[in-house]
C-alpha cells in the first residue's frame, strides 16, 4: 500500500508540469530607467541544462508587426538548485546567470517565447509561430489586447505589469495545491521561487566607496552577505579587464567571510607607472561562489585614471594655434582645378575629393576610434574635445545605453535629415580604421560615416550651433592624417 501511494502522489504533483521547463516569471519594465528587466525560468527538476533552448522575443507595436527583434542563446546554461535561471542586465539582482543588455526587452503589447530550436530560425523579423515553441507569455503595460500575437503564440490571456517606479511589478507564475497554472503581478523576486518555498540562497554584495580612482591612490572593497554565514566563506575575485591586470595593482585577491559574520574587505592599491597607458577600467568580479551563496551584484566597473597622459604643443580649439599646426593637405593637392569656374569648377572638384582609387570610406562604427584620434583633447590625450560644450571628457565615456549623461557621441556637423544619409547593418559593426570601403561621389550611404564630418560632442547636446560649425571648419590642427 505504501508504495502505491507514493506513486499516486507523484503523479498528482507533476499535474503541474505539462513542460520541461517554463517561463516563470518577466520583468518588462523597470520604470524610470529600465535598468533591472528581467526573465526567469523554472525547470521542472533542479541543475537543468538548457542546451537546445532559445528565447525569442516579439514586437507587437504596429510597426514591429507580431516579429521577432532579439533572440537569446541558452546554450552551455544550467538552472540552478530551484531549477531557476535568471536572464536579465547588471542592475538585476542577485546578479543573472545569462546577462543581457539593458533596456534591450520592450514594453509590450508584446511576447517571449520559449523554444527548442536554434537562433539561425529567426533572423529579425520572423512572424511569431507556435513551432517548436515550448512556453510563451504575451504581456503588456496598460496596452489594449495583441488579438494577432495571441493567436500566433497559441495564448488567450494578455498579461499586464502594473509596475510603477515607488512600487515595482513582475509578471509571476504560480501553482496552486491542485496543481492549477496562473499569472500575478506581484514584487520582482529574481532568482527566488514566486511563492517563498525552495532553498534559500544568500547573496554577496560588492561595494567601493567611489567608481573612479587616480593610479597611486588605494580603495577598500567590501563584501556583504544578505545573512550570516554558517561556515567560514572563502571566495577569490579577479579585477583583469582588457588591458587593467595584475600588473596594475597589489591587494589580496583571495578573501574570507568568517562564520557567524556577513562581512570581508580587502586593500587595493593602484600603482603609478610611467606610462600614458591611457584611463583604464578595472571590473571587480566573483571568480568561485559555489550555491546557496550567490553574486547579489557583480562585474562592477572603477575608473583608474592615467596620471601620464601627454599635453600638445598647441593649446584647444578657444586658442589661438597660428604657426603651431601645419596643414596635411598634399602638395599639388587642388592643382588640377586651376582654370576652371562654374560647373566645370564643380566636376574639377568633385574629381579630386572623390576620386575612387584615393577616396575611401570606414563604418559608422569605426568613427568612435578615429574621433578618439582626430578630436584628442590638446590639453589631455586620454579625452576627447566637444564639438559644443567646448571642454575635453574621457575617452571612455562614449554613450553605449539610453543613458547619456556625462557621455559622448558622435555627431553630424551637416544634418543626416538634410544629406539624406542612410546607413546598413553593416555600419554598426566596427571591421577597423585601417580596413575601407571604396566610395563615390553620390554615395550618401558613405557620407553617413564620413568621419570628415563627424564630431564628438556632449551626447544630450541635440541644438546644432553655428558657432560650433565654424570653428569645426576653422580648427586646422585636427589630426585627419592617417584617415
Amino acid at each position: 500500500m505504501n508504495r502505491i501511494f507514493t506513486i499516486v502522489i507523484l503523479l498528482f504533483s507533476t499535474v503541474g508540469w505539462s513542460q520541461t521547463i517554463v517561463i516563470n516569471e518577466l520583468d518588462a519594465d523597470s520604470p524610470s530607467t529600465d535598468t533591472a528587466e528581467f526573465v526567469e525560468l523554472k525547470s521542472q527538476t533542479p541543475n537543468f541544462s538548457t542546451d537546445g533552448y532559445i528565447l525569442v522575443f516579439f514586437n507587437g507595436s504596429s510597426s514591429g508587426e507580431d516579429s521577432s527583434y532579439m533572440v537569446i542563446d541558452l546554450n552551455g546554461y544550467t538552472t540552478d538548485n530551484n531549477g531557476l535561471l535568471l536572464i536579465g542586465s547588471t542592475g538585476v539582482a542577485p546578479f543573472p546567470q545569462v546577462v543581457i543588455s539593458e533596456n534591450v526587452i520592450q514594453n509590450g503589447a508584446d511576447a517571449v517565447g520559449l523554444y527548442l530550436a536554434s537562433i539561425n530560425d529567426f533572423p529579425e523579423g520572423t512572424l511569431a509561430t507556435q513551432t517548436n515553441l515550448v512556453d510563451a507569455i504575451v504581456y503588456g503595460t496598460n496596452d489594449s489586447d495583441d488579438t494577432a500575437l495571441l493567436a500566433l503564440m497559441g495564448e488567450t490571456t494578455q498579461y499586464n505589469d502594473n509596475g510603477t517606479n515607488a512600487n515595482p511589478k513582475s509578471i509571476q507564475r504560480f501553482v496552486d495545491n491542485m496543481d492549477v497554472e496562473s499569472f500575478s503581478t506581484a514584487t520582482p523576486t529574481p532568482r527566488r521561487e514566486n511563492d517563498g518555498s525552495g532553498s534559500d540562497i544568500n547573496p554577496v554584495a560588492i561595494s567601493v566607496v567611489e567608481t573612479q580612482y587616480s593610479e597611486d591612490e588605494s580603495f577598500d572593497i567590501t563584501f556583504t552577505s544578505e545573512t550570516d554565514v554558517t561556515s567560514d566563506l572563502n571566495f577569490t575575485i579577479s579585477l583583469d579587464n582588457y588591458g587593467f591586470d595584475n600588473s596594475d595593482f597589489t591587494g589580496n585577491l583571495s578573501l574570507t567571510i568568517p562564520n557567524g559574520t556577513n562581512t570581508t574587505s580587502t586593500t587595493i592599491t593602484l600603482i603609478d607607472d610611467s606610462a600614458d597607458e591611457g584611463d583604464e577600467v578595472l571590473q571587480i568580479q566573483f571568480l568561485d561562489l559555489v550555491e546557496p551563496i550567490v553574486a547579489s551584484n557583480n562585474y562592477v566597473e572603477v575608473r583608474v585614471v592615467d596620471n601620464d597622459f601627454t599635453i600638445a604643443a598647441w593649446g584647444t580649439p578657444v586658442n589661438s594655434t597660428t604657426g603651431l599646426v601645419q596643414s596635411t593637405q598634399p602638395e599639388g593637392y587642388y592643382d588640377s582645378i586651376d582654370g576652371f569656374a562654374d560647373v566645370a569648377l564643380r566636376q574639377a572638384l568633385q574629381d579630386v575629393i572623390a576620386d575612387p582609387t584615393v577616396v575611401r570610406a570606414q563604418t559608422y562604427a569605426d568613427v568612435i576610434d578615429i574621433l578618439k584620434e582626430a578630436d584628442q583633447n590638446p590639453l589631455n590625450s586620454n579625452q576627447v574635445w566637444l564639438v559644443y560644450s567646448e571642454e575635453g571628457r574621457p575617452k571612455l565615456d562614449f554613450q553605449t545605453s539610453s543613458d547619456n549623461t556625462g557621455k559622448w557621441n558622435r555627431e553630424h556637423t551637416y544634418p543626416r535629415s538634410r544629406g539624406g544619409f542612410f546607413d546598413i547593418e553593416e555600419d554598426e559593426v566596427a571591421d577597423g580604421i585601417d580596413i575601407f570601403w571604396t566610395t563615390k561621389a553620390d554615395s550618401l550611404r558613405h557620407g553617413f560615416s564620413d568621419a570628415h564630418a563627424l564630431r564628438a560632442a556632449d551626447a544630450s547636446e541635440e541644438q546644432f550651433s553655428w558657432k560650433s560649425a565654424l570653428w569645426t571648419i576653422c580648427w586646422s590642427n585636427r589630426n585627419f592624417r592617417k584617415f
